[in-house]
């Protein structure tokens, strides 16, 4: 019977710690469902930010590919760009200077005519009397238009000898003078200023 009892016992024994080995192997197994559950969780995590990459990506494609996209500027352009700019502004300058030339040498061809205009106009200060449309007389000078005169170049030239005058005071002593088409050799009056 010791026997039969030794081997109760030990099934016994083996029976509990074949329970605790179970136990102990279904923790082990939870455990493990735990970190698989955890990387599948992980892995969907990943896949909607892959699918959220591939849609931005997707989008910035379409965006280059319009027309206009590509409308930015870098270092390197602004550099030629500016480079290009001085570059038309030196032409511009030589053009200038070229035209200048040319405006000079028809000057000397047309026999002087530029220098006329340049030269500011030589003008008469013999007092005048010039009747006015109300009966009385108005006190100035009688001035010749000379080819190149203009009459802000004539009023300057009173001024500048000590006969304050304006432009608009020309034409109002001058009724049907205009400004734009003067005639050589007709004479105009410059009023003289009231004292």
């Amino acid at each position: 019977m010791k026997r039969i009892l030794v081997w109760f016992f030990i099934l016994s024994f083996s029976a509990v710690a074949a329970r605790a080995q179970d136990d102990a192997t279904q923790q082990q197994i939870n455990k493990l469902n735990g970190q698989v559950q955890d990387l599948l969780d992980a892995q969907a995590v990943q896949a909607k930010r892959t699918t959220a990459l591939e849609r931005e990506i997707s989008e910035l494609r379409d965006k280059s590919s319009q027309p206009g996209a590509m409308d930015t500027a870098n270092a390197d352009d602004l550099k030629k760009l500016a480079d290009q700019v001085q570059e038309i502004d030196k032409k511009r300058q030589e053009d200038r200077e070229l035209i200048l030339k040319e405006i000079g040498k028809l000057g000397k061809v047309g026999g002087g005519s530029t220098a006329s205009r340049k030269s500011p106009p030589s003008v008469s200060t013999t007092p005048a009397e010039n009747p006015t449309p109300a009966g009385g007389a108005q006190k100035g000078f009688y001035y010749e238009i000379k080819s190149g005169n203009t009459l802000s170049a004539i009023a300057k030239e009173y001024c500048d000898q000590g006969h304050k005058v304006t432009v608009k005071q020309i034409l109002d002593a001058n009724p049907g003078l205009d400004s734009k088409s003067l005639i050589v050799g007709q004479k105009i009056f410059i009023p003289a200023p009231a004292q």
